[in-house]
């Protein structure tokens, strides 16, 4: 059997836990020795590989309709599904927005900001994703392994890949619980 295949994806967020997933340095390489780093916001392969993956890992809140169908395509793919991040866990900053009427909040966006043009106007174009509520990852799939922070330190998403590469369900707590 060969090493386990990890795939993530980003959905509405910063992309901040993938930063802190590259401020992990040379023990990349150390996880790459481990498992097979699949498709990823940063390489190439953009979506997980049809046939599965070990390891599935979603940064960010659904935010749209894009990213729940994002959210369900890696679970339906990832034998076990990391949420990364407190927009991924919660819904983080991202979902402040909840306490608006999206229309509301479209409306501020594209036509009310300082920065928008006599002609602003919300876009209805059909391709573009369906705004909704902010939820976090569990709220639309089912969610193996949480991992809080914002953005989770870097040591603390090694120890996490590193645990489930080698097949085990990493256990979070203590210093693997604090924010620096």
């Amino acid at each position: 059997m060969g090493k386990p295949k990890v795939a993530s994806d980003w959905l509405g967020g910063c992309a901040g836990c993938h930063m802190s997933l590259l401020d992990m340095d040379e023990r990349i390489i150390k996880i790459a020795e481990l498992a097979d780093l699949r498709a990823t916001p940063i390489t190439d392969l953009k979506e997980p590989d049809e046939s599965g993956v070990t390891v599935g890992v979603l940064e960010g809140g659904i935010t749209n309709s894009v990213n729940e169908e994002v959210a369900h395509r890696m679970r339906e793919r990832s034998k076990i599904l990391v949420a990364l991040g407190d927009c991924a866990v919660f819904g983080g900053v991202p979902a402040m927005r909840n306490f608006f009427d999206l229309d509301e909040v479209m409306r501020r966006g594209y036509v009310e900001t300082e920065s928008t043009d006599s002609e602003g106007k919300v876009p209805d174009d059909p391709e573009l994703a369906k705004m909704t509520r902010v939820r976090a990852v569990h709220e639309v799939v089912k969610v193996d392994v949480s991992v809080p922070g914002c953005p989770p330190d870097a040591d603390v998403i090694y120890y996490v890949l590193s645990e489930l590469a080698q097949g085990r369900i990493p256990v979070l707590k203590d210093n693997l619980l604090h924010w620096h």
